[in-house]
């Protein structure tokens, strides 16, 4: 009698202190929010990429002895134009300096800069002309030309809050873990509004599609025959 009520008493202390664990565990695991849990898990939680509209700037060096662009720089200006049409709203904003010791030959260039835009596409109306002061009246300020565009970022990385030796065990992901992969693939896609939308779907080929309607009313294959070897094509 004595064994059996020990033996009984044993086993209802064990499953007395598993109990008690699980419900430790769950009231650990009810303070955190859902959205909490799932960012500890998911490096994309944490370190989010971000589309923000930033301004894409330009620098051009006027020497104070200058009078108009030469070619390279005209042609940085051309492309700069036509970046701000596929990437921005095409319109540039020219910052002139003022105050400066070059302000002379700043403005005897501002017009081949707007030249050089209109070449790359801009229209009169897409171009604007603001000044900003200059602190200094020795220094040769340069002319910035400025658009807005949608840029991603995700970061800043090297967040370490703890010490990543201690959680091993814990089988979570340490805090900075996926950073740099979130901040090169920012870095890195070619239209950041791809990140938030998928593009429209592109025409279909016609001249393709009128073969494959034509061979489908003869009663012909309507597939594309594929040959191997060297100087092999395709088949409309």
């Amino acid at each position: 009698m004595n064994t059996n009520t020990t033996v009984r008493a044993a086993t209802v202390s064990r499953s007395a202190l598993v109990l008690l664990g699980c419900l430790i565990m769950g009231g650990c695991q009810g303070s955190q929010s859902q959205s909490q849990i799932l960012a500890s898990n998911d490096y994309r939680l944490r370190h989010p990429i971000v589309i923000t509209e930033e301004p894409e700037t330009l620098d051009l060096p006027i020497g104070r002895n200058t009078r108009r662009l030469y070619g390279p720089v005209e042609g940085t200006v051309t492309q700069f134009a036509m970046e701000s049409r596929r990437k921005g709203n095409g319109a540039v904003e020219i910052l002139v300096p003022s105050g400066g010791a070059n302000e002379s030959a700043v403005h005897a260039v501002t017009g081949n800069i707007r030249t050089a835009l209109q070449r790359g596409g801009l229209g009169r109306s897409q171009i604007s002309t603001r000044t900003y002061a200059v602190n200094d009246p020795t220094a040769d300020a340069p002319i910035r030309l400025s658009y807005a565009r949608m840029q991603a970022t995700a970061g800043p990385c090297g967040n370490w809050p703890k010490n990543i030796g201690g959680g091993f065990g814990a089988n979570i992901e340490y805090e900075n873990f996926g950073c740099a992969t979130q901040s090169n693939l920012a870095a890195m896609v070619e239209n950041p509004s791809d990140l938030l939308t998928p593009r429209a779907m592109t025409p279909a080929d016609q001249r393709r599609r009128a073969v494959v309607i034509e061979n489908y009313r003869k009663g012909d294959v309507t597939s594309g025959e594929y040959e191997e070897g060297v100087g092999a094509e395709v088949s409309e």
